[in-house]
């Protein structure tokens, strides 16, 4: 493997720019790694060779001239979720309904990438328009986890995961309704991050729950997450739900966590979050990582948050309520898939032969919750009676910033899966983001970030690290300084020690 694709993004960063080595020669070590790997792993869906070597030959071009780098990440690649609209670049979000699309414009964040610098690799695999916990959701395949082939890289960034995991980037972007940025991160071994909602824009990002889909960083190191996430946050008038403050602190404060110094911060240990479907060795490592931050100075303190234990149920009825109404757009009637039209038939029939066509089982199962879920007689029973157990786990955060200033708990009941293993069973599926859904349900920040492996069958454990709304800064001093000791008690970092993938042609 070149040594180019196993060095963080901030490091390659530094050498680009003191021109130790070319944008150009670090994206095409990425390119190689992804068409050697990619085969075995399938965490992209399109690979965008020309303009990744062309964006990089620009950055190439501003060094040379002695101009300063457009972004702490300038030439740095990326893996970009499927789910961001990118001008002339196929966007499918994972599903037959989008196939061949082109968008005519770029997501804000795919904007900001490419104002940055940023050199965007290729578009990754997902569960499709982002409705699952495995990436096995996809129209076009599952994702692997390059950990063991036969497991799920998570969901429903999956592509997302299992491309930095399996070293074809150093970044990624995905986007987390539920937990897919944080559980494909807590499965692959690598940092995932959902910032405050409405903190990164969401213009141009393919909308399955309006109200708490939100984009974010991914990457192997805390800091390089940090990084990205100042690249890509910021106000946007193009999005109603943007917040118009300035950006937490995030990279100083990554920064800071790195002398290993947790003195004064008080952790709260979310007591709802163990016990019964919690894996023996996720929760010991659990424990661990607890253990560690106590000894770096920090107050653990049990924190009960008792209607964390509705938000599993209020999730699965606030987001197909609000997909079945942006899913309604997929009309076969202005863009995407359209099916039956030969002349004969009305536009209904055309409507609904698309979209049989067109949805896969899972989003037709969430479409038709939602749809009851709204439907007259039984809208305030289900999705209104959903909206205050909302309201109720906001409270439970509130009350518990009071006297902490960071939650923790697993980002996942368990390690990876077997590919198959839970198709068949919803719910069980479902359980993979018990713990991941009370933070969107209340807006608050929240990121995983690797806490070893498990002792019971060696796969990728999570540390889930939560914070206010807008106070994103203090969840990543405490992941960084949790990732500084982690790594010095293991004697090595938890992603090195990911098994190397065979050569496989794409």
């Amino acid at each position: 493997m070149n040594d180019l694709t196993r060095s963080t993004a901030a490091d390659l960063a530094a050498k680009i720019a003191s021109r130790e080595v070319s944008a150009v020669e670090v994206a095409q070590a990425h390119l190689d790694r992804i068409d050697a790997v990619d085969g075995a792993v399938h965490a992209f869906l399109h690979v965008d060779r020309e303009g990744a070597l062309a964006a990089a030959r620009r950055v190439d071009e501003a060094v040379a001239a002695g101009e300063a780098p457009a972004s702490p990440l300038a030439g740095v690649p990326l893996a970009l979720k499927d789910v961001f609209t990118t001008e002339g670049v196929p966007t499918t979000v994972g599903s037959k309904m989008l196939e061949g699309w082109r968008p005519p414009y770029d997501a804000t964040v795919t904007r900001r990438l490419k104002e940055a610098g940023v050199v965007v690799l290729g578009k990754t695999n997902m569960d499709e328009f982002a409705m699952g916990s495995s990436t096995e959701n996809s129209a076009y395949g599952p994702t692997r986890n390059p950990w063991d082939l036969d497991r799920i890289p998570g969901g429903s960034g999956g592509g997302s995961s299992a491309a930095l995991a399996a070293f074809e980037a150093p970044l990624a972007i995905g986007t987390d309704t539920g937990g897919s940025i944080r559980q494909p991160g807590s499965v692959t071994g690598t940092v995932g991050v959902k910032p405050t909602y409405g903190s990164v824009s969401r213009y141009g990002l393919v909308a399955f729950s309006s109200s708490l889909d939100q984009g974010g960083p991914c990457a192997r190191t805390v800091l390089d997450a940090a990084l990205l996430h100042e690249v890509i946050a910021g106000h946007d008038p193009l999005d109603s739900t943007s917040i118009d403050a300035p950006v937490p602190p995030v990279v100083a404060a990554a920064r800071e966590g790195l002398s290993g110094d947790l003195t004064g911060v008080r952790v709260g240990v979310v007591t709802q979050f163990s016990g019964d479907g919690y894996q023996p060795g996720v929760l010991r490592s659990f424990e661990a990582a607890v253990a560690q931050l106590k000894q770096l100075g920090a107050e653990i303190v049990e924190v009960s948050c008792p209607s964390f234990d509705y938000a599993l149920p209020a999730y699965y009825l606030i987001a197909p309520s609000e997909a079945s109404s942006n899913l309604a757009r997929f009309d076969a009637m202005r863009y995407g898939l359209r099916v039956g039209d030969d002349g004969t038939r009305s536009a209904e029939e055309v409507m609904s032969m698309t979209r049989e066509a067109g949805f896969g089982a899972e989003v037709k199962r969430r479409i038709m919750i939602g749809t009851y879920a709204l439907s007259s007689g039984y809208y305030d029973a289900y999705y209104g009676s959903a909206q205050k157990v909302r309201t109720l786990i906001t409270r439970d955060f509130e009350a518990a910033y009071a006297t902490v200033d960071v939650l923790v708990s697993p980002t996942t009941p368990t390690t990876a899966f077997k590919i198959g293993e839970r198709t068949g069973d919803p719910m069980a599926m479902y359980k993979a983001d018990l713990c991941t859904i009370p933070a969107n349900l209340a807006g608050n920040a929240a990121l995983s970030v690797p806490s070893g492996l498990s002792d019971e069958d060696g796969l990728p454990v999570g540390l889930q690290i939560m914070a206010p709304a807008l106070q994103d800064h203090r969840m990543y001093r405490v992941a960084a300084a949790y990732e500084v000791a982690r790594d010095a008690a293991l004697g090595h970092t938890v992603i090195s020690r990911a098994p190397e993938l065979e050569g496989t042609s794409r």
